[in-house]
């Protein structure tokens, strides 16, 4: 069994895609933080989908969530498979593959496959980055039943940013440079998180004292 599921002109194709939802400008984007590596191998199927405690690897999943699991990635990779080839559709009315153009006429065919969606999904969308990899099993698994239900961009999209935030144990995020865009050092490894010896508090919270326990 491989670690990846795309074919080369299908990584690729996406890569692109990728490249032009975080582009790499005076800071680094989704091509330096290996977005399609995280993509390529959470598709590969359900042996990537939560990481252990301590980091060191992932849990195997059995029986029914191991089968739930299986048929969602299984859905999510259609909807790519028919939007790679949905790009490629509208690239070739310019003359050439998605991956060929340059990065302008690629953004316009972005938004030429996203517009037969609508805006109706962006809620949906919205709900979905709430979750990233690595979350309790009840609420990934709501995260992943929400993934399931978006169309191609939308989807893309929240994969772009997953791959480009999450901790890098899931494939991307490379040497934390989606962290450091956003001046967030990050824990050195999951183990720090779940042993308590890290939190993020400092980041989300400006007064670490709760209201009515002050001396």
């Amino acid at each position: 069994m491989t670690d990846t599921f795309f074919d080369p002109h299908q990584r690729a194709t996406v890569a692109a895609a990728m490249a032009r939802m975080i582009p790499t400008d005076d800071t680094p984007g989704a091509a330096e933080a290996g977005t399609i590596d995280f993509l390529d191998r959470y598709l590969s199927g359900p042996r990537y989908v939560y990481a252990t405690p301590d980091g060191s690897g992932f849990e195997t999943l059995s029986g029914r969530r191991r089968d739930a699991w299986t048929r969602r990635i299984e859905l999510v990779r259609e909807r790519y498979v028919a939007g790679i080839q949905a790009l490629d559709a509208a690239a070739r009315k310019r003359g050439a593959d998605f991956v060929d153009l340059d990065p302008d006429a690629q953004d316009d065919v972005l938004r030429e496959v996203e517009r037969p969606e609508g805006r109706e999904q962006e809620a949906d969308l919205a709900r979905s980055q709430v979750t990233l990899y690595g979350a309790p099993v009840e609420t990934a698994l709501q995260q992943t039943s929400a993934e399931v239900d978006l169309g191609f961009i939308p989807l893309l999209a929240l994969h772009t940013r997953q791959g480009f935030y999450s901790d890098p144990v899931y494939g991307g995020n490379r040497d934390h440079v989606g962290w450091q865009v956003i001046g967030f050092p990050g824990p050195a490894n999951l183990a720090e998180v779940h042993q308590g010896r890290y939190t993020t508090i400092d980041y989300f919270a400006e007064n670490r004292v709760h209201p009515g326990t002050e001396d």
